[in-house]
C-alpha cells in the first residue's frame, strides 16, 4: 500500500501547512518562539513519519512512527491555549483536526499489531 497516497497522509499534510502557518502567525503576531517551535516540530513531524513509514520499515518501527507525535502536537496546542496565544475557536479548530489524524493512525496501528 502506498501510504503517502492515503487519506491520512493527505490529512496530515494539510495538517502540516495549518501548523506552519500557526507558527508563523504566533512568531510574527505573538512573539511567541519557544512552544510555537516544538508545536511546529511535532505537527510537520506527523506526515513525514507517515512518509517515512511507507519506506519499508519494521512493524515495530512503524507502530512507534505513528503514534507519538500526534499526541505531543496536541500537548502544545493546549499549553498555546492556556497560556493566551492560542484562541479558543482556532484552538478547537485545529486540536479537532489534530484528534481526526490521531485516531486514524490508531486505527492503522492497531490494524498493524493484528497482522
Amino acid at each position: 500500500m502506498d501510504i503517502n497516497n492515503s487519506i491520512v497522509y493527505q490529512k496530515a499534510y494539510k495538517f502540516a501547512i495549518r501548523i506552519v502557518k500557526a507558527y508563523k502567525y504566533l512568531t510574527e503576531e505573538k512573539k511567541e518562539y519557544v512552544s510555537s517551535k516544538q508545536l511546529l516540530r511535532s505537527g510537520t513531524s506527523i506526515g513525514a513519519n507517515i512518509a517515512e513509514a511507507n519506506g519499508g520499515i519494521s512493524q515495530a518501527d512503524f507502530r512507534a512512527k505513528m503514534s507519538k507525535e500526534t499526541l505531543e502536537t496536541k500537548y502544545w496546542l493546549s499549553l498555546l491555549k492556556d497560556l493566551d496565544y492560542i484562541e479558543e475557536k482556532a484552538f478547537e479548530s485545529i486540536h479537532k483536526d489534530a484528534d481526526e489524524i490521531g485516531k486514524i493512525l490508531f486505527a492503522i496501528v492497531k490494524k498493524t499489531e493484528k497482522n
